[in-house]
């Protein structure tokens, strides 16, 4: 999987500081072992250190359990090969929500040591988004006791479209305040480690052929039903990013031609119908506050009637939509996620009817339609897996 590409490097904040440059320092060789183990003597050749300063910060990398070290021969004459300790090493997932914030720390061995998530105001702006994400991981770091230091990147999660060629965050996102804002550029200033960055369902693809039940799947597709809608897509067992990055807006689907003027600007759109802000503003007439996406599933599972229709009507739409992709990219497994994963075959059904009636019967009857089970972890936990990726660990 191939990760936008990082434009910048990791700033300390003050850079002429000894500390800084030796985390500096640290950092170039985490990024260097992040492709694979090295001797010293190749760590100095590819990072321009000297040789006495790549053995400083190993020492400094073994005491602290962030690396190992194993004897080998090279070139005739004996060597240490350093490698990354995936159970000292520490990845971040920071998953960014039109109305949600959730940061996640992950060993290299994929286990969570620590997440949290917490509500931000709707119409934030990036920066705004971006300090409380700043906020939380320290207090995260914090918390479970593990040093910066350990932090070899993080892996974030953008509601929307992301240009790939520039690293943007592209017109059409639900977040409209980011649009424009070179995001990997921002979060990497100021995370001041290693950033990838990618649509957050593309994420959730990822997460469940790494974190989930589908590791052994070629070709899958994850469907996040949430203020928006959109699609991340696995094909042959890789993601798939098309021309410049923008695939899966399934939510811009036109299913009525003469429906509501979607924000993208045609009308009908599937997430006119069946995304959340949507269920909330039919639901929520003489209601104050409005219904949130928990009360909805509560609510349907509750079997309050006018829930049921609404969500019913949703996931015939949705289940149209699917029909037609997986008329074309013919996926084994259709996973659904985001706040409403918790209706189960309630959600599932109509979607299920939908997707029959919609595909060649072939198609309909082979592709296997099932809920996220990671729930709305999955793109935190698909963010981290972009460290993972990098770093070359997969999954034991």
């Amino acid at each position: 999987m191939s990760a936008t590409t990082r434009s910048t490097r990791s700033k300390p904040k003050n850079p002429g500081s000894q500390s800084a440059l030796r985390q500096l320092n640290q950092q170039r060789i985490i990024e260097t072992l992040m492709g694979g183990p090295s001797t010293q003597a190749e760590l100095a050749r590819q990072t321009g250190l000297s040789t006495a300063t790549v053995s400083n910060i190993v020492k400094i990398m073994l005491d602290s359990g962030l690396a190992s070290t194993e004897p080998i021969t090279s070139s005739g004459r004996r060597a240490l090969n350093v490698r990354l300790n995936s159970n000292g090493a520490v990845a971040v997932g920071i998953d960014f929500g039109r109305r949600h914030l959730r940061v996640v720390l992950a060993s290299l061995s994929y286990h969570v040591i620590a997440e949290e998530s917490i509500m931000l105001p709707l119409g934030h702006q990036a920066d705004d988004g971006i300090q409380a994400a700043v906020a939380l991981l320290e207090k995260l770091l914090r918390e479970s006791g593990v040093e910066r230091s350990s932090v070899v990147g993080a892996g974030v999660g953008i509601p929307g479209p992301i240009d790939r060629r520039t690293g943007t965050v592209a017109q059409g996102a639900i977040l409209p305040e980011w649009v424009g804002i070179n995001i990997l550029q921002h979060l990497e200033e100021t995370l001041r480690i290693p950033v990838f960055v990618d649509n957050d369902a593309n994420l959730g693809a990822w997460s469940e052929v790494t974190w989930g039940q589908h590791s052994g799947v070629s070709n899958l597709m994850f469907m996040k039903i949430g203020s928006g809608i959109g699609a991340g897509l696995i094909l042959n067992g890789a993601p798939y990013y098309g021309n410049v990055g923008i695939t899966g807006e399934i939510g811009h689907a036109t299913i009525h031609e003469q429906g509501l003027v979607c924000r993208c600007g045609n009308r009908g759109c599937l997430e006119t119908i069946a995304s959340t802000t949507t269920m909330i503003e039919l639901l929520s007439r003489g209601e104050d506050p409005p219904m949130t996406p928990a009360d909805i599933v509560r609510k349907a599972l509750n079997r309050d009637s006018a829930t049921l229709r609404v969500v019913d009507d949703a996931g015939l739409a949705v289940g149209r939509a699917l029909g037609n992709v997986a008329n074309l990219i013919n996926p084994e497994v259709i996973v659904v996620g985001g706040p409403l994963a918790g209706l189960g075959d309630i959600l599932l059904d109509p979607i299920r009817r939908g997707l029959i009636r919609h595909a060649v019967p072939v198609i309909g009857e082979t592709t296997t339609l099932t809920m996220s089970s990671l729930g709305d972890r999955a793109e935190a936990l698909g963010a981290a897996a972009l460290v993972f990726q990098h770093a070359g660990i997969r999954k034991a």
